[in-house]
């Protein structure tokens, strides 16, 4: 007798959007962490209850128990790993693992040591965010100063993304306005920065202008949607 199993699923928390309830959500753009075209696997998210794009980014304590809520619905409903819509997720990164049996990436920010020793020892990284205000040192994970003398970061806060996403309900992404603030922001590092060799994205939406920006920069683009990648290719 052949066995069927159930396929492996990407568990994804997701912020509140401020949808009026029964209202069908945007259809997700090519390249986004919840668009099914962008993995090989299937996915399936979690509304993190009063989780909004501002009091996430700017790092509220109080969402950690609604962070975990959803993690355990997710593993409840047959995630093998748990990810996240929002980089700055990373402050509950810590009770949600503790708190679930299967791997936990909520950032892309967990790939900077990684990167960090794939260079050589002058060469910087560009994390680029949604808002340089609130990336804070300690979202890094990166203790040594000299290391973390390399690592640059930049943001888009004050365009016309950042500003989308503050609204209820957020509108459909602008993938255009995207792409022209982050090409805008690299360019300001770079001419700041030379030694930059590599880019990261802590944003979760900005992998849909990944293969735009790789183009334009010519440098290696790293971001959530890679690590979903490896995380889900690790797990048999």
């Amino acid at each position: 007798m052949t066995l069927h199993m159930p396929p492996r699923s990407l568990g994804i928390l997701h912020l509140e959007r401020g949808l009026p309830p029964g209202a069908t959500p945007p259809t997700p753009a090519p390249g986004s962490i919840l668009s099914s075209a962008t993995f090989d696997f299937p996915i399936i998210s979690e509304t993190v209850a009063g989780a909004w794009v501002e009091n996430v980014v700017r790092g509220d304590p109080a969402l950690e128990p609604a962070f975990i809520a959803a993690a355990r619905r997710l593993v409840e409903r047959g995630a093998v790993a748990i990810s996240s819509t929002c980089g700055f997720s990373i402050r509950h990164q810590p009770a949600v693992a503790t708190s679930v049996s299967v791997p936990v990436i909520m950032s892309s920010l967990l790939l900077l040591p990684a990167l960090l020793r794939q260079l050589p020892p002058r060469a910087k990284i560009a994390v680029l965010t949604y808002d340089s205000t609130c990336c804070s040192e300690d979202l890094l994970g990166i203790e040594d100063r000299a290391e973390r003398a390399r690592i640059v970061i930049g943001g888009i806060e004050g365009g016309k993304f950042w500003h989308d996403e503050l609204k209820r309900p957020a509108p459909p992404l602008d993938v255009a306005a995207i792409e022209t603030d982050v090409a805008a922001c690299i360019a300001r590092l770079r001419s700041a920065h030379p030694e930059i060799a590599t880019i990261l994205f802590e944003c979760a939406a900005f992998p849909i202008v990944a293969p735009a920006i790789r183009r334009i920069a010519k440098l290696p683009v790293y971001s959530i949607t890679d690590l979903c990648r490896m995380t889900m290719a690790s797990i048999a």
